[in-house]
């Protein structure tokens, strides 16, 4: 009998458990204590639809207290459903109402579902936030390099936050700006003295333009001097045009040294075929005798011709050796 007693007890509170939780009784009567009117069947179809009962109606809840209008039931769950947050989009637009910043629910859900945080947006709105850029690199027109960072002071863009370029597209274009800001300058001495002209004309760009953010302002934070990179690239193209000089200058020498081999054989030739020649002069003064062409006496004054040479050629030779110590 007591077993039979413990059942039913246990069936009768599985049962109301099963009923709690399908027919969210308690959370029906904190909403229409609130003055939100839902019904206690549309809960339960809620349920029944897996969409959590207990975040619509708080966001239900909070926008009735906040006074706003277009917030309905059904857009709300439409909006779960579709994989967005539907408290967030309530943050966003009791917080627009109170700032006096137009966003209307549609726009809202529109940046939700795109993946921003639509209620940080709208905080960014009311206060701007600051960004700093990494350091950028640039060099003036005098060659010296400059090492820039700035701070950018942005506000969000609400009607640029579907489709519209994040921070790196911002931090990348500031970027851009001072390098085109410095390169044009003409001395680093004068970006030094003025750094304001590299904020004013980055900022006359127009750089926000289609993107999420509005900037407010860009401040030159610190300069600092790097290379003399002018200095630097006219050593390069000294110590290049160097090489191709000392490249040349080996070219023409091996030019030479090619030449003057070339005429080293053909004097060595020259003197082979003088010796060939030297050798068949006495074969041809035989054939001369022989024929008759050649007397004894023409041989004697040919020998005396000769001796008159080499006398002649020692002499000189002595005289070339003698004059240094003259």
């Amino acid at each position: 009998m007591e077993i039979t007693l413990l059942l039913l007890v246990g069936a009768a509170v599985l049962l109301l458990c099963i009923f709690f939780y399908y027919c969210p009784f308690f959370l029906w009567i904190s909403a229409r204590v609130s003055g939100v009117k839902i019904s206690l069947i549309q809960l339960v179809l809620m349920r029944i639809r897996t969409v959590p009962a207990a975040v619509i109606v708080r966001a239900l809840i909070e926008a009735h207290k906040a006074g706003l209008q277009d917030v309905s039931r059904d857009e709300l769950e439409a909006h779960y459903l579709a994989g967005g947050n539907p408290e967030r989009v309530v943050h966003a637009l009791v917080s627009a109402a109170k700032a006096n910043i137009p966003l209307g629910f549609k726009m809202a859900t529109a940046i939700d579902l795109a993946g921003r945080d639509v209620f940080q947006a709208v905080q960014m709105s009311v206060n701007p936030k600051v960004i700093d850029t990494p350091p950028v690199t640039a060099v003036a027109k005098d060659g010296i390099q400059l090492i820039a960072k700035a701070r950018v002071t942005v506000r969000a863009n609400i009607h640029q936050l579907v489709g519209g370029a994040g921070e790196d597209t911002v931090l990348a274009r500031v970027g851009e700006g001072i390098v085109s800001s410095i390169g044009s300058s003409v001395s680093h001495k004068q970006v030094l003295e003025n750094p304001d002209s590299i904020s004013k004309l980055v900022l006359s760009k127009g750089l926000d333009s289609g993107t999420a953010f509005e900037i407010l302002s860009i401040d030159i934070a610190d300069i600092d001097i790097g290379k003399n990179i002018g200095a630097v690239l006219q050593i390069d193209q000294a110590q290049a045009d160097k090489n191709i000089a000392q490249a040349k200058a080996e070219e023409r020498r091996a030019m030479a040294i090619a030449l003057e081999q070339e005429m080293k054989a053909k004097a060595q030739e020259a003197r082979a075929k003088v010796i060939e020649a030297e050798a068949e002069l006495p074969r041809a003064m035989a054939a001369a005798f022989a024929s008759g062409n050649l007397g004894i006496m023409d041989y004697y004054r040919l020998k005396n011709v000769e001796a008159d040479t080499r006398m002649r050629t020692s002499l000189a030779d002595g005289d070339a050796l003698d004059s240094p110590t003259r």
